[in-house]
């Protein structure tokens, strides 16, 4: 059986909504009560009125998944979403700038053939939360279409899928969009049964990573479990044994890792000398002059020594940044306390810092729940008790700041191999993927 397969998409009707980038959003996940508003307000067809669909004065529990699934109906009558004619794969390329330098990361829209984790050739990384599942599950089942895709990662180290792909678009004006963080994103249809029936077989033996979309994938097999029950036996191609996948190749230039650092309450607030002291034996420490500001220095140097070991600590008792090296120490300490782990995961920096430092050394166990940020310049901020990112659920003030290193794609690849799940937050593929460029019919 066939791993990936092409599908007929339910697109938007440029015709009847003009540009693209009006009906466009951000994951579901990503999306606050602010962003919300300005997408309902930017287009009455955008994609939020299905994905995110506002809880309205007078609902019963579940009525914002009832009106998602009459907007897609209304739609489809009224001709603003058109099925495609013949099943394609979907080139999909995003182009986006960090630090000055211009990326594109190039992938494309499949229907992926749904394993169950753990007993086929598709590998989760991260841990999912059963709230999200039923949420997006109730989504599913009212709208019977796939709203969102998944991320998945592939090896080919020579890029000759997407290569091949790309090829078969020269001739093909793109159908593109722009997202609220400047992102260009382009999407080429491709038909043509000859590139297909390659890039099928190409696929067909490539185990997949899923990068992003982890509740939705899991939504997806317990949706597809769902129809089995009412329907009796799904034959091999009903369209609800599959889920719409972005796929990427790992050795893709465009393929970026950034980092997510934690602020942190609930903490006792440290010194830095406390810090050197509670780390001593596990982890080499170095003050860094310059109080709060000098963030970016610590992360300057974490990023160029590329080490997983290293973590940056802020101590606000006396506002100073403590550059950790993990030591031997921390390493043997690792084998104890995640002694059910692979060494790959013992020593990746998530997993020093919040198993072994946070945990442990620094006794902080139990903290609320970190923000995450992915800028340097948002850590201060928070600390400071400024910016958007400080506006959380709580107004008590940061006790503490870690910077970490980001996982990389072989982290990724070896910790899924080894069936493990990383720690929350350890990796952060960005750019995110657009909602309302397609939808995969499931019925």
């Amino acid at each position: 059986m066939p791993q990936i397969a092409p599908f007929a998409a339910l697109r938007y009707n440029l015709d009847h909504v003009g540009s693209l980038s009006d009906v466009i959003a951000p994951p579901y996940d990503v999306i606050d009560p602010q962003l919300q508003d300005q997408l309902y307000k930017k287009h009455a067809a955008n994609v939020i009125r299905i994905i995110l669909n506002r809880t309205e004065p007078g609902d019963s529990e579940d009525e914002k998944y009832q009106r998602a699934a009459k907007f897609v109906a209304q739609w489809k009558s009224e001709g603003v979403l058109k099925q495609d004619e013949s099943p394609c794969y979907y080139v999909y390329h995003q182009e986006f700038t960090i630090d000055g330098h211009v990326f594109n990361r190039r992938g494309f829209m499949a229907r992926v053939r749904i394993q169950p984790f753990g007993e086929g050739n598709i590998y989760p990384h991260e841990e999912t939360h059963p709230k999200a599942k039923v949420d997006r599950l109730k989504l599913t089942q009212a709208t019977q279409q796939n709203n969102s895709q998944i991320f998945g990662l592939y090896p080919d180290p020579e890029n000759a899928i997407i290569a091949l792909l790309d090829e078969a678009t020269t001739s093909v004006t793109p159908i593109e969009a722009v997202d609220h963080l400047g992102v260009k994103h382009r999407l080429w249809p491709v038909s043509d049964p000859t590139v297909i029936a390659k890039v099928s077989e190409l696929m067909q033996d490539k185990p997949m990573f899923v990068a992003d979309g982890h509740h939705r994938y899991e939504t997806a097999a317990n949706y597809r479990d769902l129809v089995s029950k009412e329907l009796g036996p799904l034959p091999s191609d009903h369209p609800a044994n599959f889920v719409m996948t972005m796929l990427v190749g790992m050795s893709d230039p465009g393929m970026i890792v950034l980092p997510t650092h934690r602020l942190l309450r609930g903490t006792e607030r440290f010194s830095s000398a406390e810090i050197t002291a509670r780390l001593a034996g596990t982890f080499d420490c170095e003050i860094v002059a310059g109080g709060l500001d000098a963030a970016n220095t610590v992360w300057s140097n974490m990023e160029s020594a590329d080490d997983q070991g290293l973590i940056g600590l802020y101590a606000c008792k006396d506002d100073t940044w403590v550059l950790c090296k993990a030591n031997e120490g921390a390493a043997a300490k690792m084998e104890t306390l995640a002694a059910n782990q692979s060494k790959d995961w013992q020593q990746l920096g998530v997993s020093l810092l919040h198993r072994l430092v946070i945990d442990e050394l620094l006794q902080s166990k139990g903290h609320p729940k970190p923000t995450y940020v992915h800028d340097v310049d948002e850590v201060v901020q928070g600390m400071r008790g400024e910016g958007s990112q400080a506006e959380s659920d709580s107004d008590e003030p940061y006790t503490l700041a870690a910077l970490v290193m980001p996982a990389k794609l072989s982290h990724v690849e070896a910790i899924s191999l080894h069936k493990e799940r990383m720690p929350a937050k350890s990796t952060y593929f960005y750019p995110k993927l657009l909602s309302g460029l397609t939808f995969n019919p499931l019925r």
